[in-house]
C-alpha cells in the first residue's frame, strides 16, 4: 500500500492564512484500498473529485482565516486537502493548460500585472484576480466579441472554491498529482489584477484550442 503522507499540508494552511490572509478550507484526501488504489475519503464510489471537495454540503461556514484555528483543523486531519474558498479575497478564472500557458507568455510578454497562477495535473490553469467580478465576465466577454459558451473558460466566485497547493487529485484510482504553483504568491502580487483586464488574452488562447 502506499505510504500516506501529510506533505506539508499544514504549514501551507497556515502559510496561505499568515501570508495572504486567504481563507482555507480542509477538504478530503486520498486513500489507498488493498490493491493500492486511490479512493477518496468520502468512500463515494462516484465521487467526483477524489481528495479535492469539502467535507460536507454546508461548507461555507468551515472556511477559517485564522492561523491558530487553521493549526487545529490540520493538526486532527493531516491529510486533508487545502481548499480556498473564492468569492472572498480573491476569485478565480481557470482554463485549460494549453490556453492558459499560452495566454500567460502573451501577458508576460506585455508586462501585464499578474497574480498568482496555480495548475492542476488534470491539465487546468488557475488565475487568480481580484473578487466580485464573476458576475460580470459573461457581458465582458460578449463586449469582447467572445460567446462564452463557446470557451472553455471558468470563473470561480462567491460559493465555489479551488484546490491549492500542495493538494493532490485522483481519478480512476490513480493519484495524478499535486496542485502546484506556476506563479507563486509573493509580496510582489500581493495585490491582484481585475478579472477584465486577463480576460482579453485568455479568451482569445481559448479560441485557439477549439
Amino acid at each position: 500500500m502506499p505510504e500516506q503522507r501529510d506533505d506539508g499540508l499544514l504549514e501551507q494552511a497556515v502559510r496561505y492564512v499568515k501570508e495572504r490572509h486567504w481563507e482555507v478550507l480542509p477538504g478530503a484526501w486520498i486513500e489507498f484500498d488493498a490493491a493500492g488504489a486511490a479512493l477518496c475519503s468520502c468512500a463515494a464510489a462516484d465521487c467526483g473529485a477524489p481528495g479535492v471537495h469539502p467535507l460536507r454540503p454546508g461548507w461555507g461556514s468551515d472556511a477559517t482565516g485564522s492561523e491558530t484555528q487553521a493549526r487545529r483543523l490540520w493538526t486532527r486531519e493531516p491529510r486533508a486537502s487545502v481548499l480556498l474558498p473564492t468569492g472572498r479575497t480573491f476569485d478565480v478564472l481557470e482554463v485549460s493548460e494549453g490556453a492558459g500557458c499560452l495566454a500567460l507568455a502573451r501577458m508576460e510578454r506585455m508586462g501585464a500585472s499578474l497574480g498568482p497562477v496555480a495548475g492542476t495535473p488534470l491539465g487546468r490553469m488557475l488565475f487568480f484576480v481580484m473578487p466580485g467580478g464573476a458576475a460580470k465576465v459573461p457581458g465582458k466577454l460578449r463586449q469582447l466579441g467572445w460567446a462564452p459558451a463557446s470557451l472553455d473558460l471558468t470563473v470561480r466566485g462567491e460559493g465555489d472554491f479551488v484546490a491549492a497547493p500542495p493538494s493532490r487529485l485522483a481519478t480512476d484510482g490513480t493519484v495524478r498529482g499535486r496542485v502546484h504553483w506556476i506563479r507563486r504568491p509573493t509580496p510582489v502580487n500581493r495585490w491582484l489584477p481585475d478579472p477584465a483586464e486577463l480576460l482579453a488574452p485568455l479568451a482569445y488562447a481559448c479560441a485557439q484550442e477549439d
